[in-house]
């Protein structure tokens, strides 16, 4: 079955993993395809090559099929390029999906984002539809449906509509410390370790200090109260885990190579739009460090930064 959602396809200097995606795509024979690249940096030797490459690869469109492109001369960086490229997908499109030049899909993906995408084109309490599934290996969950809701916006494989990402800020202008107080306290009422990490981590981003794009989509969708809706198996594998990618290097992460599963047809939809609070929590304690951010931990480092005994808490 082709799948009828338009795809907007992000690439970079990847030929290898973004001919494996592309596959997937062509595969899947998507109407119109919108394919969007960062140029190469100029202090890495040979990008440019790796760029034409990978750009050549992903126009190879053998099907009946729209394309547009955003091929950029200079760098942008992740945060820039990928943002404005979203934007420029949904200048032109209400709905579609998203894909990673290191995210390959299971067949079933599409189908699953073209279902929900058209469910929920109109209900703002969802804000995304991911392929990622982190917690299918969790023995005691239960859920009443094909697929749940989460507060966490997985992006490795995605697909949302224009009317939630409208409004996104890749600043993150809204941030600050009682904004972030009532947001956090909102979405992780019962937990003081996620809220610590979340607080941490929006407050370097909304300073400069990483430079990506997701972590603005997650306040994004947050401060609208949105949710995501995840498949009850995981269709997403990312295949991107080394030492060139911009964030996810850590090869023996326990992410890399996730296995991947199927849907079975036609889904059951769960009994209400809210959040599985169960999953949520597993997902927390198994890849997030909570730990660390318990409050007996971090009054403890703040101790020890005011004795002098370390830098930073």
């Amino acid at each position: 079955m082709d799948v009828q959602s338009p795809v907007l396809f992000l690439v970079f200097n990847r030929p290898d993993t973004t001919a494996r995606v592309f596959e997937a795509i062509r595969e899947a024979r998507p109407p119109r395809l919108y394919l969007a690249a960062d140029g190469p940096r100029l202090n890495r030797e040979g990008e440019a090559t790796l760029s034409a490459e990978t750009r050549r690869i992903a126009s190879a469109v053998d099907w009946d099929c729209e394309v547009k492109t955003l091929f950029r001369d200079e760098n942008k960086g992740c945060k820039l390029a990928v943002s404005e490229a979203i934007t420029w997908f949904f200048d032109h499109e209400e709905r579609g999906i998203i894909l990673e030049d290191d995210c390959l899909p299971v067949p079933d993906f599409f189908r699953f984002c073209d279902e929900m995408l058209a469910r929920y084109q109109h209900d703002p309490r969802v804000m995304l539809v991911s392929g990622d599934n982190f917690v299918s290996q969790a023995p005691s969950l239960q859920f009443d449906g094909s697929y749940y809701f989460s507060v966490f916006g997985h992006i490795w494989g995605w697909a949302t509509w224009r009317r939630a990402w409208k409004g996104y800020d890749v600043k993150m202008s809204l941030w600050n410390a009682s904004h972030g107080q009532r947001l956090l306290k909102k979405v992780f009422p019962d937990n003081g370790p996620m809220r610590r990490i979340w607080r941490e981590t929006f407050s370097n981003v909304a300073a400069g200090k990483i430079n990506t794009w997701d972590y603005q989509w997650n306040h994004h969708c947050w401060v609208n109260g949105g949710l995501s809706c995840v498949p009850g198996a995981n269709l997403i594998s990312n295949i991107g885990f080394d030492a060139r990618a911009t964030h996810t290097t850590e090869v023996d992460s326990p992410l890399a190579g996730m296995p991947v599963g199927e849907l079975r047809w036609p889904l059951q939809h769960p009994t209400e739009v809210a959040q599985h609070k169960a999953a949520d929590q597993w997902e927390s304690a198994r890849f997030f460090n909570l730990r660390r951010y318990s409050l007996r931990r971090v009054l403890g480092r703040r101790l020890k930064v005011m004795l002098g005994l370390r830098d930073t808490a």
